[in-house]
């Protein structure tokens, strides 16, 4: 090769490199090889730039001390450039580090969540506080993500609000409280919390008071033994109107907060409404083979005493349970459920049915003498012969529903197929326990199944059927006491010890042995002339 060729082509080749340097930013791709290809955006967010007319500004702030000492910001880091990659200049992706930059309190005030981590700086262990949110801006509207750690819902969290800033629309929910023992603020405020996260608005509405059409969902926990015709007229007209609903209600009262005495819960009118509707909620408990543990304490002559048993009226709802077709439950875990009832489905004309979770073949009912004092475990099996088989925990109907205040027969526990009154479709989704909804999912650490399914049915009640694929396309953790069965798990168990402890010992053993052997007989056979 002559030197004025290889002047040329090293010229060309600094050419190259250098307009690939500059068009990086742009030509951005990566390879996503893991399940459901959970790290990358979807068709759905990759086609979000079409409903776009201006621009669409994501920061992302955050801190460079959380960066440096954890992977999941450049986790987050990628999945927002690549929605500015697939935009076609319609997203504009920014990252600042609020203490560099001074934004401290305003991005505080924008409502993005500081929060502390441990660090180790020479041999000492510091505290930080760190940031790690996102800001979304569409003209003169923006929307907040006020704390992300992980990409398990960001996808869903960052194009339901873009979606929402570009349409200019607003994701209120509303609220009613029905139990005149609970307060939304306090016994409900992980669900706040999580509603909030997703980026919904709950407002609390006054039971009684007029229900605004254009609102897109509603959400009434509890109330049957507290919502009477007065307080239920304002619902009724709602599903009439279109309005979607969720019912979370007990057939049987637990005391909870003492001890623990269960009664049929009486009705002023919200369980007659639903049979009307076409839910039938049975005064009953669901037990169940699949269940959680309790931990309580007991006090004898030694002292108080702590144990921890198996609880068949806590319900931990397994796989084969969950409806992997509908939009609610598809691709996510069943709830853990408290004393739950069983529901019965008679769907009017024209209404469409569809169960969202079952307990398993093993469960079965107390449907005349409630026990669920745990020192009484051997009561609890007394219905078990005659009420054995699967149960329905939790259904969705979708249709024109006939009001409940047409004529007499409405409110006698009945299913009423009265005329439609309204043209307008509605869903209502019905589960028999409202105290998964509550503080109690603390207490078996469920929050991830329950707020999970609680915010999931706030979505497909808002119409948001699209974007809920979003929320599933990680891996979902599987339940760790999924056996149930005692004998079968202490088998399992021991099969584990014996594989662990024994088994794979030896065989590692025995291959290095036969690896011994085999490189002594080829060392034995010398080099061949």
């Amino acid at each position: 090769m002559k030197k004025r060729e290889a002047v040329v082509i090293t010229l060309l080749s600094l050419a190259v490199f250098l307009l690939a340097f500059l068009i990086s930013g742009r030509l951005w791709f990566r390879v996503d090889m893991t399940r459901n290809r959970a790290y990358t955006i979807s068709e759905l967010s990759g086609n979000l730039y079409r409903e776009i007319s201006d621009r669409v500004t994501i920061t992302y702030f955050v801190s460079q001390r959380l960066s440096a000492s954890h992977p999941m910001p450049g986790g987050i880091t990628d999945l927002l450039r690549e929605y500015a990659a697939r935009s076609r200049g319609r997203i504009r992706f920014l990252v600042k580090d609020p203490a560099e930059a001074g934004l401290g309190r305003i991005v505080e005030d924008l409502g993005i969540i500081p929060w502390q981590i441990q660090a180790a700086e020479r041999n000492e262990t510091t505290h930080a506080t760190v940031y790690s949110g996102i800001l979304i801006e569409y003209l003169d509207r923006e929307e907040v993500i006020p704390l992300v750690f992980s990409l398990d819902t960001l996808e869903y969290d960052l194009s339901s609000r873009i979606r929402s800033l570009v349409r200019n629309t607003n994701r209120y929910l509303g609220i009613i409280a029905g139990d005149a023992h609970r307060e939304w603020q306090t016994d409900y405020a992980l669900l706040n919390h999580a509603l909030v996260l997703s980026g919904f608005r709950p407002e609390l509405i006054i039971p009684g008071s007029r229900i605004s059409p254009a609102l897109p969902a509603l959400f009434v926990l509890g109330g049957a033994e507290s919502l009477d015709v007065y307080h239920l007229r304002p619902i009724d007209e709602y599903i009439q109107g279109g309005g979607n609903v969720f019912f979370a209600l007990n057939g049987v009262f637990v005391d909870s907060q003492g001890s623990l005495e269960a009664r049929a819960a009486s009705d002023m009118g919200l369980l007659a409404m639903l049979a009307n509707f076409g839910f039938l909620l049975r005064r009953a408990l669901v037990l169940d083979r699949a269940s959680l543990n309790l931990t309580f304490q007991t006090r004898n002559e030694g002292g108080t005493q702590v144990q921890s048993v198996r609880y068949p009226p806590w319900i931990a709802v397994q796989d084969e349970g969950v409806n992997p077709g509908h939009p609610v439950s598809a691709r996510a875990m069943g709830p853990d459920l408290f004393w739950p009832s069983p529901l019965e489905l008679f769907p009017p004309p024209g209404v469409e049915a569809e169960v969202l979770f079952y307990s398993t073949d093993e469960a079965w009912l107390q449907t005349e003498n409630f026990v669920t004092n745990p020192n009484l475990v051997s009561r609890f099996e007394d219905e078990r012969n005659r009420t054995l088989g699967k149960k329905i925990l939790a259904a969705s109907l979708s249709g024109r529903f006939p009001s409940a205040f047409n004529d007499s027969r409405a409110f006698s526990n009945e299913p009423n197929f009265t005329d439609r009154s309204s043209n307008r479709s509605s869903r209502i989704i019905v589960v028999g326990d409202v105290n998964f909804a509550g503080p109690l999912m603390q207490t078996s650490q469920s929050e991830e199944r329950n707020l999970e399914f609680l915010v999931r049915a706030a979505g497909w009640l808002s119409g948001e059927d699209d974007l809920l694929a979003l929320r599933g396309r990680g891996q979902m953790p599987g339940r760790l006491d999924r056996i149930s069965d005692p004998e079968t798990r202490a088998n399992v168990m021991a099969f584990s010890r014996m594989l662990n402890t024994f088994v794979i010992p030896l065989v590692i053993i025995a291959a290095g042995f036969l690896i011994c052997r085999r490189r002594k007989a080829l060392k034995g056979k010398g080099p061949s002339l």
